[in-house]
């Protein structure tokens, strides 16, 4: 790769969403904080609003539900379950690695895998496992049942929280509804959910987009290029 190449790969992409959207979003994810720390205030009393009950993590999952809430890693079972298998392992590295920084390492890589074997690839997980690590001590004086309490606490409130505000001021988009209508192009090629995972599978890595939203690009694009030779 060239420099000039190079330099051009850290400046801003596309960004199309509307300047409201971005307003929405940034006032779900204070919504969503603020009521989970108060819900999590009176199921663990004598924590406080900001105490080891209220995962750093749930910040990171809330720009996921309400600022992507299409995106695949922010669907209900990645959040769920991302964050409890996440959970789990970062509880056991803390319990079986004295090292911390071994512990820390091999909770967030091991719980990648976990996620991927689960197909529950959810970003905010890896900081669970983390949190879980460096706050062992904390969570054996409470008690690992406690621990645990936590955890599924701070992700089914977020899920619910993610259903009511989405589907309160984004006009019911989450989670996403799967339909597998296929799309015609201008030219006549139709296009099938099965031809988009198919194209996903040839390329490497992970590609934090919906099946769904794709083919909806794609009739889009059409149409739009359809009016434009019309035009």
């Amino acid at each position: 790769m060239k420099l000039k190449e190079l330099l051009s790969s850290f400046a801003p992409g596309f960004d199309a969403t509307p300047l409201a959207e971005k307003f929405r979003s940034a006032a779900s994810v204070m919504a969503g904080i603020l009521l989970l720390g108060w819900m999590l205030h009176f199921l663990f009393p004598g924590t406080g609003y900001v105490g080891p009950s209220l995962l750093p993590s749930m910040a990171a999952a809330a720009l996921l539900v309400y600022a992507v809430p299409h995106s695949p890693m922010a669907q209900p079972w990645p959040l769920v379950m991302g964050n409890l298998i996440s959970g789990v392992v970062g509880v056991a590295c803390a319990l079986l690695l004295p090292d911390t920084l071994w512990a820390v390492s091999c909770g967030a890589g091991l719980s990648v895998l976990a996620m991927h074997l689960t197909r529950s690839l959810h970003p905010p997980g890896a900081a669970t496992a983390l949190f879980m690590v460096l706050n062992a001590p904390v969570f054996q004086q409470h008690g690992w049942f406690w621990s645990a309490g936590v955890v599924l606490a701070n992700v089914m409130l977020t899920l619910l929280l993610a259903l009511i505000i989405n589907n309160l001021l984004h006009r019911g988009r989450y989670p996403v509804r799967r339909h597998h209508a296929p799309v015609k192009s201008a030219t006549g090629t139709t296009l099938t959910e099965a031809d988009v995972e198919w194209a996903l599978q040839q390329m490497e890595g992970v590609t934090d987009v919906s099946e769904e939203d794709l083919l909806e690009i794609f009739r889009l694009a059409c149409e739009h290029a359809q009016k434009q030779k019309m035009s």
